[in-house]
């Protein structure tokens, strides 16, 4: 069983915020199985993930959202709900792997993670949304494989090569906000053109 130093349990905490704000149950299910198989030591905070009534519970919960992700609409609705779920528990994830011993550390990552989990969240929420604007479905259901992908390779890397995860994250971060910049624009553009249109309709 892999012991986690202090380096694997920041990009641990990392991981947990980030990876939340995509795909929260696949972080759950993914955790708990890496400590349920002895591939590692999780911290006393995350052991309840380990629980296999938690893993059936996360393991449900992920099948749901594969399938409802790539519906287009439907997956715009699922991350509109989930707003209120992914960010606060990406929070309480990174908080957990310090754990009350460690309060003002807890405290720090509980707040690093909930920002990482919100800035994943916005970015695949406005990137879905934009998606969504075309009436072809193969761009939603590639985007929702490649989240899909993205997931589980960094909760890998962050696992296994914990200093290359925090390069691939802060990477990561950079384009995500560009890519909320730049999409936040474009869906701003479209609701102009559309309140145009349906107004011009009315009249």
């Amino acid at each position: 069983m892999q012991a986690l130093d202090t380096t694997s349990l920041v990009a641990l905490a990392a991981a947990l915020g980030w990876a939340s704000g995509l795909r929260l149950y696949a972080v759950l299910l993914i955790t708990g199985l890496a400590g349920y198989a002895g591939w590692v030591q999780l911290p006393d905070g995350l052991q309840v993930l380990q629980h296999p009534l938690f893993l059936a519970a996360s393991g449900a919960m992920l099948f749901v959202e594969f399938f409802a992700d790539k519906i287009p609409g439907l997956d715009s609705l699922w991350d509109l709900v989930h707003t209120v779920i992914r960010i606060p528990a990406g929070a309480a994830l990174a908080a957990a792997v310090f754990g009350a011993d460690n309060a003002t550390w807890a405290a720090i990552a509980g707040l690093l993670g909930g920002g990482l989990a919100a800035t994943s969240h916005v970015a695949k929420a406005t990137t879905r949304a934009a998606i969504n604007t075309s009436p072809e479905p193969f761009s939603n259901i590639g985007m929702s494989l490649l989240g899909d992908l993205a997931v589980p390779g960094a909760m890998w890397l962050a696992f296994a090569h914990p200093a290359a995860f925090l390069v691939f994250l802060v990477v990561a971060v950079v384009a995500m906000v560009a890519l909320i910049w730049v999409l936040a624009k474009f869906l701003k553009l479209v609701a102009g053109r559309l309140r145009l249109l349906f107004g011009t309709a009315s009249a």
